[in-house]
């Protein structure tokens, strides 16, 4: 039977965050780096795939024998979550990771800020000639949240519980991780709340969502 499962919460901001997007047409005295924003409102985003891709990198670090080249020669456990295009060993990914979008504007305005986006200064020194390099990196602000909308497919129910168990290690590695650019200055530490699983089409028994809520709950 076709089984979808669906995982609700929402993923807060803790330090700074910078994803970025296009300065391609950025104005003279414009931020230099300036963060990805949804297009209808403006408002910063997260892409699924930034959020997708920097577990599955995590995963492999944590479930990979050995280093490999290419994210298709990952592990049978991480392929099975994320998919493969391996040539003649091509794979569905199980797991989609929907775009998100900022969900608590009126709390970062009540909080007295007009933006969720801050422009922080950072500067590079050369050492030999004291040459400075001065630029402008935009940041969303610690607070923001975003909710997320993740949906897993149910191929095998007998994998169901080892899938959540990769899926729930991979959010948790982010969490002791950074999302997004600059991580080794303390940007984009984020944290997981409200986490919940729900059949959503088809049918599965209760004692595996269950089980995966439980997953879930230990992040």
């Amino acid at each position: 039977m076709y089984t979808k499962i669906q995982i609700t919460g929402n993923i807060e901001v803790v330090t700074g965050m910078h994803i970025g997007g296009s300065s391609a047409f950025a104005a003279i005295g414009a931020v230099d780096s300036p963060v990805i924003r949804d297009v209808r409102t403006n408002e910063p985003m997260i892409p699924g795939s930034s959020v997708k891709g920097k577990m599955r990198t995590l995963l492999a670090k944590e479930y990979n024998n050995k280093p490999v080249e290419k994210p298709d020669d990952d592990c049978e456990r991480i392929v099975r979550l994320f998919g493969s295009a391996k040539k003649d060993a091509i794979k569905r990914s199980r797991i989609i990771i929907s775009d998100m979008f900022l969900s608590n504007k009126k709390q970062l305005n009540d909080y007295g800020l007009q933006s969720a986006t801050e422009v922080k200064f950072e500067n590079t020194i050369k050492r030999l000639s004291a040459v400075a390099n001065p630029r402008q990196i935009e940041r969303v602000v610690r607070g923001a949240i975003f909710d997320i909308d993740f949906v897993y497919e149910v191929e095998d129910e007998s994998k169901v519980v080892e899938d959540f168990e990769t899926l729930a290690m991979g959010m948790k590695l982010l969490q002791y991780d950074y999302l997004g650019g600059n991580g080794s200055r303390g940007y984009g530490k984020v944290k997981f709340n409200n986490l919940a699983a729900e059949c959503v089409i088809g049918d599965i028994s209760d004692e595996i969502v269950d089980s995966c809520n439980k997953l879930l709950e230990g992040i």
